[in-house]
């Protein structure tokens, strides 16, 4: 029996853990402590997190709600990726002066820009409240009232902890809520863009390139945080003043070569390594598959009409960019998920551990945990199918989904329409038609529901659209003429004239033509049906809602109670992960090498492919050797490299240090052949890719000629 047991746990331990992975709390960090040392780190647990002195975590920050950041300087001066800030420097180009496309380098603090919206996090501390979270939770009846106990003692250990501050706090479960922990914060809402590469270097080789490897791309920016007089957060304010901070990261000159270590520090966003077999399957053959055709598809012909008018390419790069990223990440993953058989692996684990479950005391209530999920996931499968696939279409039909913000509006009154109604159709017009291309989004139209109605399975299809199933390609663009030609949504100048002037008879006939075509509410309304929060109906939160509390018991004998071995799945909390420098093998007689150098942009250039285009400044330098300081031992210089530090998203912008707490790079993406590390982390073919901190400042101050920059910054030789 005591060898059964013994069998039981090594199996467990085999399905949950990944031992050269790792997310780690820095607050927990002392137990990884020897560990990194030995590895090459040369500075302890304190220097990393510490509540009562200051440490590397007060030089991180979550870089709006999504990506990393970290302080380079005593002045807020902020480091992050290129792509992070996109949106927001997208925002602030015009034809007439076009960042995105030129760049843009602040000359003094007077010159850098306000970027509306944008704020940063700093973590002050992290302390575990789980005895605080669970208080009463055994006296629940059913998940309901657990998850009501759980709501309010988070809303009341909020409250206590932060009283009388200016922190915000959130409270984040672990291991499927088998812990709790608070995060303390301050938020800072003004920082200002300073500097950005033009997109030809921040995203050199474009999606082409996204998620591979070997990268060639800049991918960076700098901000600034703003504080007022006395160093508090504070709206933005023409007399705030730049953030002064004890401490920032200093930079190394020496960079990182291959065998040595390296450190991520920031905010990993998801990762699902606990999933059985059937949470792998969900992913690979059920979600994956629609996201990954309907986005192809809308990348596609947004290209095609990005190449042809520069305008609609500064239009919809942002559009674009958030597209592809999700769709290229999807089919790395199905294809690494593929190649190293992790579902055959796992459904081959989960059949030992029925043979050996009944050997042990408690092994057949365990293993009762595993055939409840699999029952769970049968209905969730469809469920998630069902939504993806309508989230996927409809709502990536942009004017579909725009009269659909308005449909309630403008049924709501009848004529004549009051003028505050007036101006907030107006006010949504001004938002919507200026960043919408309609040749674009009829193709679109044509193209998502013509698959959409002959692929999907017709059980998968809600009953109020049934009746298009089959469709003919051409009764779909007899519709497009009606919604984008005939309608009074056509341009933003017949629908403001229509809201400005309509009759009574016009405004009837608006009534009668929305109750007609529904067509979008009809698949929205079916998408919240499949998405309302009931916990007694067969809808996406009451199945995940009951997954999840299986999954608490499934990793509550395994990872929660053997602390320090298993890392809690990522949730956009402060988390080290460790590694060093190294290349990889992705395929038989194939090897990658762990960084590459400026030869490779020359060997890319492609002037007549808009993501290969080299500017022609860079590469005068890249020609000439100029790389002043910057370049390695032999001369080269480097632009990016890989290490075996285990990331996903939210970790761009991410600093990565070496042992000496120095910085030597910002991480920006993953291998493609390692994207599935989110559910499954391989050490033979995971690894991050992170900008070499040489080529940021070769191009801070040898391209961008923005030495003042250079200067502020505490660089070591």
């Amino acid at each position: 029996m005591k060898k059964a047991c013994i069998t039981f746990i090594i199996l467990i331990s085999i399905i949950f853990c990944y031992a050269d992975s790792g997310m780690w709390l820095p607050l927990l960090l002392k137990q990884k402590e020897a560990e990194m040392q030995s590895l090459g780190f040369k500075l302890t647990a304190e220097d990393v997190y510490s509540v009562n002195n200051s440490s590397m975590k007060d030089a991180v920050v979550l870089f709006a709600r999504g990506c990393t950041g970290e302080i380079i300087s005593q002045k807020g001066l902020m480091l992050t990726n290129h792509h992070c800030g996109y949106s927001y420097i997208q925002r602030y180009s015009t034809m007439e002066n076009n960042i995105l496309h030129n760049g843009f380098w602040a000359a003094s603090e007077k010159e850098e820009i306000p970027c509306e919206g944008l704020f940063v996090t700093f973590l002050v501390y992290m302390e575990e409240v789980t005895e605080q979270v669970l208080k009463g939770v055994e006296n629940a009846k059913d998940l309901k009232e657990r998850e009501e106990i759980v709501t309010v003692n988070i809303k009341t250990t909020i409250e206590k902890m932060t009283e009388g501050t200016d922190y915000s706090a959130e409270i984040k479960s672990f291991y499927y809520g088998n812990q709790y922990y608070i995060f303390v914060n301050r938020v800072f809402h003004d920082v200002r863009l300073v500097g950005t590469p033009p997109e030809s270097i921040g995203k050199f080789g474009g999606d082409t390139d996204n998620w591979v490897w070997p990268r060639h791309t800049g991918d960076f920016s700098l901000y600034r945080v703003y504080a007022d007089k006395n160093g508090n957060p504070a709206a933005y304010h023409p007399d705030n003043i730049p953030l002064k901070t004890e401490t920032f990261f200093p930079i190394s000159l020496k960079g990182v070569d291959a065998g040595d270590f390296t450190m991520v520090f920031g905010f990993p966003g998801t990762t699902q390594q606990y999933l059985i077999s059937d949470g792998i399957d969900l992913v690979v053959n059920y979600r994956n598959p629609p996201l990954i055709h309907q986005r192809g598809v809308r990348l596609d012909i947004m290209k095609k009409h990005m190449d042809i008018l520069p305008e609609v390419r500064l239009m919809y790069s942002a559009k674009a960019n958030t597209i592809a990223n999700g769709w290229k990440k999807s089919i790395g993953e199905n294809k690494g998920i593929h190649e190293t058989k992790v579902l055959n692996a796992k459904e081959k684990q989960e059949k030992y551990l029925e043979l050996f479950a009944y050997q042990t005391t408690d092994g057949a209530e365990r293993y009762k945990i595993l055939t409840a999920l699999r029952s769970l996931y049968e209905i969730y499968k469809e469920l998630e199918t069902t939504a993806t696939t309508l989230r996927e279409t409809f709502q990536a039909i942009e004017l579909g989904k725009f009269i659909e913000t308005l449909r309630p509006q403008l049924l709501k009154e009848q004529y004549p329409w009051s003028a505050e109604l007036k101006n907030d159709l107006l006010e949504k017009a001004e938002k919507f038609y200026p960043t919408y291309h309609k040749p674009i989004d009829k193709e679109v139209f044509v193209e998502l529901l013509a698959y959409y109605f002959s692929t999907t399975k017709k059980e998968w299809i809600p009953a109020p659209l049934q009746k298009y199933v089959g469709v003919e390609r051409e009764t779909l663009q007899n519709m497009t003429k009606q919604l984008y030609e005939q309608s009074i949504f056509s341009s933003m100048e017949t629908f403001n004239k229509f809201v400005n002037l309509a009759s009574k008879k016009e405004i009837a006939s608006l009534h009668k033509w929305l109750n007609e075509n529904t067509m979008f509410l009809d698949a929205n309304n079916a998408l919240a049906e499949i998405s309302k929060n009931s916990y007694t109906e067969n809808t996406l939160p009451n199945i995940q809602r009951q997954i999840n509390a299986k999954y608490r018991d499934w990793v509550k004998f395994a990872a929660a109670d053997t602390t320090g071995k298993y890392f809690p799945d990522a949730n956009l909390s402060l988390r080290v992960a460790f590694g060093k420098m190294e290349g990889f093998s992705p395929y038989n007689g194939m090897m990658y090498l762990p960084y590459t150098t400026t030869d490779g942009i020359l060997q890319k250039e492609d002037p007549n492919i808009f993501d290969y285009i080299v500017d022609h400044k860079l590469k005068d330098l890249i020609i000439y050797k100029d790389f002043g300081p910057y370049a390695d031992a032999n001369g080269e210089m480097r632009v990016a490299f890989i290490a075996s530090n285990h990331t996903t998203g939210g970790n761009s912008g991410s600093p990565v240090l070496n042992g000496n707490g120095e910085l030597v790079g910002v991480n920006f993406d993953r291998v493609w052949e390692g994207t599935m590390s989110d559910l499954h982390y391989d050490l033979s073919r995971c690894r991050n890719i992170s900008l070499d901190i040489r080529y940021f400042l070769f191009i801070v101050d040898k391209y961008a000629n923005a030495r003042h920059l250079i200067e502020e910054m505490e660089i070591r030789e």
